[in-house]
């Protein structure tokens, strides 16, 4: 079993990279794990309380979750992933039945700051993009998805996303293998990553 961290700041291309790996491998030799899915529970918490949480702080993800579930994975145990909702900033009742593979790639952009969760992975690549470029994609992925409104997006960038990835997320790069600068057309890196795997394999 070959395990894979990706990182890189929000918008940055980091699930364009995770498809192109994907795509060329066959459907039932790989899975992908999001972190988004392990957004601490706030049952306790009012919608009003939860809207003002610092999604982009490390202390937002249920780290012991994924670390638990990933060497379960590592021991051929199926795992239940949760399923977190951005639109009423909570987990749902719902889980996803992920099996154990031959790859499993596990993406988001606090995956690195967890000491005991980047020593699981075997492979670490950071996806680098343009500030400019990472918060356009940002607005736009926002407004579309998730229902926020443009000076929400905008006022969450400025107050908690831009400091957050200057102290939790660029510093990561320091962990990665490979950085990849996100160009779409960057094949070459990608080749790289396919290369790697395939003789890891």
């Amino acid at each position: 079993m070959l395990i894979i961290g990706i990182t890189g700041g929000t918008g940055s291309g980091k699930t364009t990279v995770v498809n192109q790996i994907v795509k060329h491998l066959p459907d039932n030799e790989v899975c992908v794990i999001s972190q988004d899915s392990y957004y601490k529970a706030t049952d306790n918490l009012s919608y009003e309380e939860r809207t003002k949480i610092n999604f982009d702080h490390p202390r937002a993800i249920d780290f012991d979750l994924i670390v638990k579930h990933l060497k379960e994975l590592k021991l051929f145990k199926t795992i239940e992933q949760p399923v977190y909702s951005f639109v009423t900033h909570n987990r749902t009742e719902n889980t996803v039945k992920t099996h154990p593979k031959k790859v499993i790639i596990v993406e988001g952009i606090l995956i690195f700051n967890n000491e005991e969760l980047r020593n699981l992975f075997d492979i670490k690549i950071f996806v680098h993009a343009d500030t400019d470029e990472r918060l356009i994609r940002r607005v736009r992925r926002d407004i579309a998805e998730r229902g926020r409104n443009i000076d929400e997006v905008l006022n969450r960038y400025q107050d908690t996303l831009k400091p957050m990835h200057q102290q939790f997320i660029e510093p990561t790069k320091n962990f990665a293998d490979i950085i990849i600068p996100n160009d779409r057309h960057n094949t070459v890196a990608i080749d790289i990553v396919r290369t790697v795997i395939n003789e890891r394999l």
